[in-house]
């Protein structure tokens, strides 16, 4: 919440930006867009919810084509090789660019040029097909800290066993022994 304050008190000092909705999860961000027509998305690629963030920048591409989508990313994301299908409407940059990248990564995209961040498009290119799928992805993520099935369960609005077996197909289709195995391989490859 503070990174985002902070973003938005940014982008607020720069006359020729005006930051006009925050969203806090990923199904927000379209009802947004509809609601208050932004010419450019500056969107982070770890913002929690449903769908995932390659299907939200998919829609907002089909739907809103004039508009231009700026994502933060870590350096390792999943879904980078699946956004990067979307350039050059759809820009990245890493959550450690400077401000003075950002304001300029904004501004190129506006104007319709590319913006990808050097790194990002070696590990966009080099990033293996995912088989996780976006549930168990985000299954996962949310038991990288060693949260309990049970408290991942309600979290998600899905049962313990639901959990479970988003888990097991996850530590399967990953070769893992445990789940904290199986982030770590999806990690490792850039799926999650």
């Amino acid at each position: 919440m503070l990174w985002r304050e902070g973003l938005a008190a940014l982008l607020a000092r720069e006359a020729d930006f005006k930051v006009v909705v925050r969203p806090t999860r990923l199904e927000d961000v379209w009802p947004a867009v509809r609601r208050r027509r932004p010419d450019v998305i500056l969107l982070d690629a770890e913002l929690p919810g449903v769908p995932a963030v390659d299907a939200v920048c998919s829609q907002l591409c089909q739907r809103r084509p004039d508009v231009k989508v700026l994502i933060l990313v870590e350096r390792w994301a999943a879904t980078l090789a699946t956004l990067t299908r979307l350039a050059p409407q759809t820009g990245f940059l890493t959550v450690d660019a400077s401000p003075a990248q950002l304001v300029d990564g904004l501004r190129r995209i506006v104007d319709g040029k590319p913006v990808l961040d050097l790194e990002l498009a070696v590990a966009a290119l080099s990033a293996g097909d995912n088989p996780l799928t976006d549930r168990e992805r985000e299954v996962l993520l949310k038991s990288v800290d060693g949260a309990p099935t049970k408290a991942i369960a309600a979290e998600l609005f899905l049962s313990t066993g639901t959990v479970r077996n988003y888990l097991s197909r996850a530590m399967a289709k990953t070769g893992a022994r445990s789940r904290i195995e199986a982030v770590r391989i999806a990690r490792d490859e850039g799926w999650i």
